[in-house]
């Protein structure tokens, strides 16, 4: 039972050393979280040019003008079932 518990113990900690050992300086956290919210913002002006009307293929190239060098994939980084 000790063996066990010891492994469980010493797998935990290992987890915890490779989430903390990411990589990520404050400053390149900060870059994260501001792209991130720049694509939220991107995001949500394509649901109101939907919800305005326009035609799906419109928004949709609103958005990839929007997200030029933000986000991965011509759908910003999010691509969702249709």
């Amino acid at each position: 039972m000790k063996k066990v518990l010891l492994a469980l113990v010493a797998i935990a900690w290992g987890a915890t050393v490779c989430i903390a050992a990411d990589g990520h300086t404050d400053q390149e956290t900060k870059a994260d979280i501001t792209r991130h919210r720049a694509i939220a913002a991107a995001h949500e002006a394509a649901a109101k040019c939907l919800e305005s009307g326009k035609k799906e293929d419109v928004c949709n190239q609103e958005l990839q003008a929007a997200c030029k060098g933000l986000a991965i994939g011509k759908f910003c980084g999010m691509k969702h079932e249709h």
